[in-house]
């Protein structure tokens, strides 16, 4: 549809312009995580122990691959320019899936345009898409799997096609957000399918058939995530839990709720969730609306976020970002499903009121303010870089990747490469370090003493001092200690 791609370029355009303003604003790169998405893909190649082990991490994997070759251009890595613009390019296809998907749904040309401008004129997303997080990455999977499977359910057609196969895939290798909203799809499809007329052994093979590709692909994960850190799914020891929501599901379910309209506002979330249930009730009242159940599945993003807070894990308003945009799709629904003057209303009122509350430029927007958290840190850590710069002479530093990768992204503006490091992606080099203490095996150690209750080297000189026996204390600042082996 020449709607929905105009739409896209329209997205992407704004997304570019934003990249330039916040590359001009030194803010592309202050999100740590940001940085830390970069040295995950440096590190595949740029290593003491190179290779497709690297890619094992509390992170999925497809991000860091789509980035790995661009990561080892300097400039590139320096920068983070690669990443930030398959973010763009990202943004740009999930304001195309989103609009194709109104106009398909509800035939509206007025529904798309609200639909890929909430999402285009976001402060929160359009920050995210600037940036090398994976965010962007995982709302156009999504979307676009959505997209592909709402058009699929009505075809009574036994085969997967291979291009939402492999939107289902790269969800799955995204983010965890995606592994609920894939498994509800699903289940909702192969519903939609029986609802629609087909048989129910013929939907339940359907419905096998496509979970077949999320299913080999968790299979795969897990197994990587084995053979490379030692354990089929990591899920904890690199955060300090949080004893405000840890064990407390109706908070964890609260914090949920907002952050997503933080992220947008209450109205566009109000208006979404009303739509959602809408389109439920008529999908099941109407066999023919059925497929309109199929994008309802996105709001499922929401339930890992809400177990990861319930589990302890700090609130990061970041995670709830493939619900915002899921809000901006269904009010483009909502638009949609009304005609002339009530449709020109709310397209006006819920573009207006964002506008006001929540408008591009906006400098005090939820992710603008988490992505600075590091800052004052990365201030104070300018001492430690040019203690260690000064004395630098070749030997290898033991560091935390779990903790420090955004700051080894930093010092590679100085010079160091990942191969100056020893981390927990090494392995036995790692190990030995771990069980004899640094000083037989670098030369120099950084220490995360601050975030999270301090990384693993500073809970291991904790519980037993000895372990830093040989090294010397030189330097600190940030929360980071710098040590020289004597």
């Amino acid at each position: 549809m020449i709607i929905a791609r105009a739409l896209g370029a329209a997205a992407a355009a704004a997304g570019v312009i934003a990249w330039i303003l916040f590359l001009r604003a030194d803010l592309v790169l202050s999100h740590y995580d940001a940085r830390a998405h970069l040295v995950v893909a440096r590190r595949i190649i740029d290593n003491i122990t190179p290779g497709w082990q690297q890619v094992g991490a509390v992170w999925l994997p497809l991000p860091h691959l789509i980035n790995a070759i661009p990561a080892q251009i300097d400039v590139l890595y320096r920068t983070g320019a690669f990443a930030s613009l398959v973010s763009v390019a990202c943004f740009g296809m999930a304001a195309y899936a989103a609009a194709r998907l109104v106009m398909l749904a509800t035939g509206s040309p007025l529904g798309a345009v609200v639909a890929a401008t909430l999402l285009a004129i976001n402060p929160n997303l359009l920050y995210l898409q600037a940036t090398p997080l994976t965010e962007a990455m995982l709302i156009a999977s999504l979307f676009l799997a959505i997209l592909w499977l709402y058009e699929w359910v009505p075809l009574n057609d036994d085969r997967v096609p291979g291009r939402l196969a492999m939107a289902l895939v790269a969800a799955m290798l995204t983010r965890y957000e995606a592994w609920p909203v894939v498994a509800t799809a699903i289940a909702v499809a192969a519903w939609a399918s029986a609802r629609l007329g087909g048989a129910p052994a013929t939907a339940v093979k359907r419905g096998l058939r496509l979970a077949a590709w999320p299913a080999a692909t968790i299979a795969l994960v897990l197994i990587n995530s084995r053979v490379t850190v030692g354990s089929w799914f990591v899920s904890g020891g690199f955060f300090e839990p949080d004893p405000g929501y840890e064990g407390r599901a109706l908070r964890s379910l609260v914090a949920v709720w907002w952050g997503t309209h933080q992220l947008s506002t209450r109205l566009t979330e109000i208006v979404a969730i009303a739509a959602a249930v809408f389109f439920v009730l008529r999908g099941m009242l109407r066999r023919a609306d059925a497929a309109l159940v199929v994008p309802v599945a996105l709001f499922a993003a929401g339930i890992l976020p809400a177990l990861a807070f319930y589990e302890g894990h700090p609130f990061r308003i970041r995670y709830m970002a493939a619900l915002v945009a899921a809000c901006a799709l269904f009010c483009g629904l909502a638009v949609g499903m009304l005609r002339q003057y009530p449709a020109i209303i709310l397209a006006g009122v819920l573009v207006g009121i964002t506008l006001i509350q929540s408008p591009p430029w906006r400098r005090d927007a939820p992710m603008l303010l988490e992505a600075q958290w590091d800052r004052e840190s990365a201030a104070g850590r300018r001492a430690v870089t040019a203690c260690l710069r000064s004395r630098y002479s070749g030997e290898k530093i033991l560091a935390s990747m779990g903790s420090l990768a955004h700051y080894m992204q930093d010092l590679s503006r100085e010079g160091f490469v990942i191969a100056d490091f020893i981390h927990e992606g090494n392995g036995v080099l790692w190990e030995q370090a771990m069980e004899t203490g640094p000083a037989p095996q670098a030369g120099w150690m950084l220490v995360e003493e601050q975030s999270e209750g301090g990384d693993v080297l500073e809970q291991r000189i904790r519980r037993d001092p000895s372990f830093a026996q040989g090294m010397q204390r030189v330097c600190e600042g940030g929360g980071v200690a710098l040590y020289e082996r004597l």
